[in-house]
This record gives structure tokens, sequence and C-alpha cells, in this order.
């Protein structure tokens, strides 16, 4: 079986909600695999209301994958930049991992801070998501414990300079 074409777009307002919906599942499906399940609970928490997600897109470019097939199809994964570099939130569905999607996405960060004249990108990735940074040239700065909702979490921060 072939794996789907994907394409960018831009974020919507009208997309929070299946975002929204995307990221608790991966950190519930993916990121269970490197955090106990308590962690996973405050993560994912349907504490986080929709207008409180909806509202943390503001100030950003958010880059949307979805499955090309389709008019506004199926969401495979999303990823948003600030203007001063911070990559903010990056996940992929769990059922398009390893097929591009995350490739894609960060291909479009790493341009927008070129067009941004950024001179890094950086990020606090999950244990699950520092492999894939690292792959694509991050470099570890540090590692730390971060409390979210009562739990620690392990992560790291890394950078990705961005040539002139």
């Amino acid at each position: 079986m072939n794996s789907p074409v994907y394409r960018l777009r831009d974020y919507e307002p009208a997309d929070a909600a299946a975002l929204l919906a995307l990221f608790r599942e991966t950190i519930r499906r993916v990121n269970c695999r490197d955090y106990c399940p308590a962690q996973i609970a405050a993560w994912s928490s349907e504490d986080l209301t929709l207008e409180t997600w909806a509202k943390n897109f503001g100030g950003k470019r958010t880059f949307v994958a979805e499955v090309a097939d389709k008019a506004h199809g199926t969401i495979a994964g999303f990823g948003d930049l600030e203007p001063s570099g911070h990559l903010d939130r990056f996940f992929v569905s769990a059922d398009h991992q390893g097929q591009g999607v995350g490739r894609l996405i960060l291909s479009a960060i790493v341009a927008q801070a070129r067009q941004w004249n950024c001179e890094r990108i950086f990020t606090e990735a999950s244990i699950t998501a520092r492999p894939f940074f690292m792959h694509f040239g991050f470099r570890e700065l540090r590692n730390q414990i971060v409390f979210f909702r009562g739990a620690a979490f392990l992560n790291y921060c890394l950078e990705l300079p961005i040539p002139a």
C-alpha cells in the first residue's frame, strides 16, 4: 500500500478543534512510549479548552499538513513558528508517523525562519521528538525538567542555526 501524498497549507481558525484532537491523540498514542501515564494525562488533559488552544495560534505562522487527495482532508500534522524563531508546537498524527509529514512541516518552518531573517530556530522538544529534530541538524543546548499540571517532564532545549 502506498503512503499518501501530503500538502501544506496555512492554519485557519476552523482547524483549531481538529488540531487539538490531533495534539491529544498523538500524545496519548505516540508520546506514551516515553512518558508515564500521569505525565500523559497532565499533558493531554481535557482541562485545556478549545478557546485557550485557539488563542495560542495568534502571532505565529502555523503550517498544517493534510492528505492531498481530499479538499481539506485528513490533517496529518502541524507545526508553528513565532517571529523570534521559537518553534512552539510540532505534532504529527500517530497514523502518519514516518511518512515524511514532519520533514514537510519542518522544511516550511525553516523557509519561514529564513524569510523572517531568524538567526536560529529553537524549541523545547519532548523525549519522543528529540531524535527527529537531531536528525535534521538541531543541536542540544541542555535538558531540563519542566512542571506542568503537577507533573514533571524531561525535555530538551534544541536549536537549529539558520545561515544568512
